[in-house]
């Protein structure tokens, strides 16, 4: 079914695109003032906005590539932002947790997603899909309520973000591997130790080197510049050079968009900060919006189909937020919770795997529904249950140092 005001927007040339801007951005900023005003996270209004204005309700707005385009500038900016606020050392320092919580977020959704599939009587490979669809974080949502609390230094925080980078880098090497199943072949072990080897060392060199390069090049090349805002200038060129070495390295674009910022940390000034916020301020509704428009509730129809797709949600939340926590459980109850909680959100990444299945031929209609589903509704119940975890702590200073994060 066309959405109704696709045929206002085709019926003027120039029309589409501010037209949808507007519907898009307006309906994010206002959805997001009521749930300021209801005291949830403004991101769940964003993330709103888009069921709002997409199929599943109104159905004014089809997802296309012109919102798929402003939606991975959203999250590209979100993440640069992030990193803009952690330092690289800070990271090292929790690694050896961020690396446990990781390896248990991602075997214990795959073997409940394929349990659950089995079980339900679906067959073998649309099963290992649909445990793939569940494997990877997006820290995206995370890392926006967090950074709206004023909690990116807390030592969750640095947790969280470190096992989400590695959380994609395991995802892609089990979407490897599936699609290599997928397309009927056997699985290219080679090609997949080549990928984790250039994808882990891309990350692992921009981690320990990067800062230190860019307090040296940057000073020398703002030098040259003449033109105004040239720190912001060379900063976002610097933001596309590490997204697009991160796609060729074999991670997501949006890992070299936060370890771009990341990089930049240390030496990025009041100002860089302020511009860059004020350009998240502009792109990230498309982002968030961008989740809930891919959201169909029609699918669920069939008592079968809602019934696995409840059973799936269930078990994603539980997977992520007991393994993920159990993965951090030497820092106590709080943090372990705070932790595993913080990677419940799939986002952009399972849809993208269910996608491939899709597109392969290996899942049917329904099963991508619910991967959808499962995708878009763990990222908007992460706000409330975030918001929930961290009532109690008070924004950390950025400087602070946090003997726990050792641990």
């Amino acid at each position: 079914m066309t959405p109704p005001l696709a045929f206002l927007a085709a019926s003027a040339e120039g029309v589409n695109l501010p037209l949808q801007m507007l519907l898009v951005f307006g309906t994010a900023k206002l959805l997001a003032e009521v749930s300021e005003r209801l005291r949830m996270p403004g991101i769940v209004g964003g993330l709103l906005a888009g069921i709002l204005l997409g199929p599943s309700v109104l159905n004014w707005i089809a997802y296309n590539d012109l919102l798929h385009a402003l939606a991975e500038l959203g999250v590209m900016f979100l993440l640069f932002q992030v990193g803009l606020e952690v330092k690289a050392s800070e990271l090292l320092n929790v690694g050896k947790t961020a690396l446990i919580v990781a390896i248990v977020g991602v075997v214990l959704p795959f073997l409940f997603g394929w349990v659950i599939l089995v079980a339900a009587r679906h067959g073998q490979l649309e099963a290992i899909f649909m445990g793939a669809a569940m494997v990877a974080t997006s820290v995206g949502i995370t890392a926006q309520v967090l950074s709206a609390k004023g909690l990116l230094s807390h030592h969750t925080a640095k947790i969280i973000l470190a096992a989400a980078v590695i959380d994609d880098v395991l995802g892609l090497l089990v979407l490897a591997v599936v699609s290599s199943m997928g397309e009927g072949r056997g699985i290219d072990f080679l090609g997949i130790l080549t990928t984790a080897l250039v994808s882990i060392g891309f990350v692992m060199a921009v981690v320990r080197y990067g800062t230190k390069t860019v307090n040296i090049v940057l000073p020398k090349i703002l030098t040259q510049f003449k033109v105004q805002e040239a720190e912001f200038a060379v900063a976002v060129s610097f933001l596309f050079v590490m997204a697009l070495l991160a796609s060729y390295s074999g991670v997501a674009a949006i890992v070299g968009a936060f370890l771009a910022g990341m990089a930049l940390a240390e030496s990025a000034s009041p100002r860089l900060h302020t511009l860059v916020h004020g350009s998240g301020e502009l792109m990230i509704p498309f982002f968030l919006a961008s989740i809930g428009l891919q959201m169909d509730l029609g699918v669920f129809r069939s008592g079968h189909t809602l019934a696995l797709g409840i059973a799936v949600l269930i078990a994603a939340i539980l997977s992520k937020g007991v393994g993920c926590g159990l993965g951090a459980w030497n820092l106590g109850f709080k943090d372990a919770a705070r932790i595993g909680l913080g990677m419940v959100p799939r986002g952009e990444v399972g849809m993208v795997i269910a996608q491939v299945g899709l597109s392969k031929g290996s899942i049917s209609q329904d099963a991508y529904a619910i991967a959808v589903f499962m995708s878009v509704a763990t990222t908007i119940l992460a706000p409330p249950l975030l918001n929930l975890a961290y009532r109690d702590l008070s924004p950390v200073p950025a400087d602070d140092a946090d003997p726990e994060e050792i641990a």
